[in-house]
């Protein structure tokens, strides 16, 4: 039996609005959480006098979040639908911490934003669906939760149903990457089964829908890239990097060079869990040794590719930001870390170019005089020392970045083009 498509899916949306419960109740539904499991976590949240948690604590498997009641880490867990395999990227909900939603968001491919039938859309439900937009998902599904707080009442849904319609176009979501479900993820309805509560509901249960998601095709036929997670020098075998294959197949045999270093030799082997392999693709995290590349021509950060396509090495770039936490304002000659692929590297924003409303996309101000907390905009930044960028629709993983500044995430962004190196 070949293996089923797989879908990364990320659960977004406002801190209260069920996230957890939702994620628990699909893991449970759809039999990837044992009976067992699911008791002993029903017992432990009973005891805590939080018996409506109880689902909500099989992500939140951080004793200091069962504790206070909120999500903070990025968590993954596994379940199968009829046709999709999925992993679930769960992000947390609250506003410090959004860095850890950007990490999950650029990782996913679909994404669930839930929605309390009962409070409706929130601020952090607009940014949460403006962010998705901007990191690149194209299939979003909201799920209208707490259903039973309102009675299942389908006035109710409509009502909040037209709102994030609305919402969703506005970010840039087109009507046929949107789906708007009514469940209630703590009675289980419309998740895996169908409801009896709503019968005035002809559409799709969540898992229906998301089964009828399209994988995404492993980009087998882009060129290589393959950023270097570490560099380790074995005794008797030589220098042995080890990273991810984002695009494109490596062989044993290729001629590939290393940028920036812009260093040339030949894959002698490659191997992943101690076992030699024929080739790697997209997805695999592997060990390679090369022939005729010494350990100094090679770093973290760095990028593989085959001489013919060799990764872009950028003098500038121009990408589109959302500032998430800044204490004041960031202006022109700002020069944070940037978190791109596996490199982190200062970097200056040489020109703010222009503002954007982050509800609509829209110019707000060209050549604004600095950036806030909320804003979005089109910024032109400058490496300080040679760094492989790519535009994100040719390359996403290594066209998005995190910009880190005192400790904390303060804006995150996606790459729209690349001036090259000469």
């Amino acid at each position: 039996m070949a293996e089923k498509p797989h879908i990364n899916l990320i659960f977004i949306g406002h801190v209260d609005h069920g996230k957890s419960t939702l994620v628990g109740r699909f893991l449970y539904d759809s039999g990837a959480l044992s009976e067992n499991d699911y008791r002993k976590i029903k017992e432990e949240a009973e005891s805590r006098g939080k018996g409506s948690f109880a689902f909500a604590y099989v992500m939140d498997n951080l004793k200091e979040e069962r504790e206070r009641g909120v999500t903070i880490d990025v968590s993954y867990k596994k379940f199968s639908g009829q046709k999709n395999n999925f992993t679930i990227i769960d992000a947390p909900g609250h506003r410090d911490f959004v860095k850890n939603m950007i990490t999950g968001t650029s990782q996913a491919d679909a994404a669930v934003l839930v929605v309390s039938a009962k409070d409706g859309i929130q601020p952090q439900t607009k940014e949460h669906a403006f962010l998705a937009q901007v990191m690149g998902i194209k299939q979003i599904t909201a799920a209208i939760n707490k259903m039973d707080d309102v009675g299942y009442k389908e006035a109710e849904f409509n009502k909040i149903r037209d709102e994030v319609a609305k919402l969703l176009k506005t970010v840039g979501f087109r009507d046929e990457q949107v789906a708007i479900v009514p469940v209630s993820a703590w009675m289980g309805d419309n998740v895996a089964k169908q409801s009896e509560h709503m019968p005035w509901y002809k559409g799709p249960t969540l898992l229906q829908r998301l089964d009828s998601l399209t994988a995404p095709t492993l980009p087998t036929d882009k060129a290589l890239r393959l950023p270097i997670q570490d560099v380790y020098s074995i005794k008797g075998v030589g220098t042995v990097p080890v990273g991810r294959v984002e695009t494109g197949v490596i062989k044993p045999g290729d001629k590939v060079i290393i940028m920036p270093a812009n260093v040339q030799g030949e894959v002698k082997s490659l191997e992943a869990h101690h076992e030699q392999l024929p080739q790697a693709l997209p997805g695999d995290n592997i060990g390679f040794n090369l022939r005729g590349v010494e350990r100094k021509d090679i770093n973290r950060g760095d990028v593989l590719g085959h001489p013919q396509s060799p990764p872009t090495v950028a003098k500038d770039f121009v990408a589109q930001i959302v500032v998430l936490n800044h204490p004041t304002a960031i202006p022109v000659g700002y020069t944070p870390v940037f978190h791109l692929h596996t490199a982190q590297m200062s970097c200056t924003l040489t020109e703010l170019q222009k503002s954007l409303d982050p509800k609509t996309g829209n110019t707000k101000e060209e050549n604004p005089k600095f950036l806030k907390t909320g804003d979005a905009a089109i910024v032109k930044i400058t490496p300080q020392r040679p760094l492989v960028v790519e535009e994100f629709k040719k390359f996403p993983s290594l066209g998005r970045f995190a910009i880190r500044d005192m400790g904390q995430t303060v804006a995150a962004g996606v790459v729209t083009q690349v001036t090259p190196r000469a």
